[in-house]
């Protein structure tokens, strides 16, 4: 069986075999569900259409700024017929706090015509209805998945992809690869959650640019240990989040979160 080396800065590589990393990768799973039993979507929904739309608005912008933007949204357009039927300048103002309004206004107006003319205005339970719509790709759709219809599946964004790379589970970039080979080390039914430990330790510990290793409780499992701030008193300080004192994402946070609701509109957001 191939072997791949473990290494981080100040650690001495060592063989690891397929099997050994399976292990390890199961265990930091296991650990991760310790430290975030309460993981969830941080985008505020309350029925599938809600989580879709705010699934395509949470593209280049923080789940924050999202659930900011969502409550005028779904005053306004609360079923995929009103929102086929919406004026792209009134859709694309009020989404434009999120960035990229017009191609997400477009996207929302199509994927919602669909939805009222092939899925008689009902958001579709498989993958490959799903990825017909405009604007959803397989992240959009595994989350939808996975948080209403209960289909396990797992959600690369950005957090994931960059901790499955630190984490020594794939050398791939491409999310649809890491997604196939994440896929193959742990069990169908942990798919989902997985997907939102992995993606919480990315915004509150794993950070992209400086990672807060001192003060990260799965340090000894990670090859990368190093790569960020290693001094326990100065990585506390990098904790973003209920981690770090703060208010988590969502406006309407499930009963569990240990953390305070987020900012409403207008006030200073905690950046991912």
């Amino acid at each position: 069986m191939a072997e791949s080396k473990v290494t981080g800065p100040g650690r001495a590589a060592k063989p690891e075999s397929r099997l050994a990393m399976v292990r390890r990768a199961r265990k930091i799973n296991r650990e991760l569900a310790e430290v975030y039993p309460y993981a969830h979507p941080e985008l505020d929904f309350e029925n599938p259409f809600e989580l879709l739309v705010a699934t395509v608005l949470s593209a280049q912008t923080t789940d924050l700024r999202v659930n900011q933007t969502t409550p005028a949204l779904f005053a306004k357009y609360p079923t995929p017929e009103d929102m086929a039927a919406a004026v792209p300048e009134e859709l694309e103002e009020i989404i434009r706090p999120t960035g990229f309004f017009r191609n997400k206004a477009r996207s929302l107006i199509g994927l919602s015509i669909a939805l009222r003319d092939d899925f008689g205005g009902e958001v579709p339970g498989r993958l490959k209805d799903l990825v017909t719509l405009p604007g959803v790709g397989r992240k959009t759709a595994n989350v939808v998945l996975g948080n209403v219809f209960g289909v396990p599946g797992i959600t690369v964004d950005t957090h994931f992809g960059r901790l499955s790379r630190r984490f020594g589970w794939t050398t791939d970039e491409d999310p649809v690869k890491v997604e196939a080979t994440v896929a193959e080390i742990f069990p169908k039914s942990e798919w989902t959650m997985l997907s939102h430990r992995v993606v919480f330790h990315g915004r509150r510990i794993c950070h992209a640019r400086r990672p807060a290793c001192g003060a990260c409780p799965i340090a000894a499992l990670c090859p990368s240990y190093g790569v960020g701030e290693t001094d326990p008193g100065k990585a506390a300080k990098l904790l973003k989040y209920e981690k770090g004192g703060q208010p988590g994402q969502r406006l309407r946070p499930p009963a569990d979160y240990p953390g305070e609701p987020a900012r409403p509109a207008g006030t200073v957001e905690v950046s991912e």
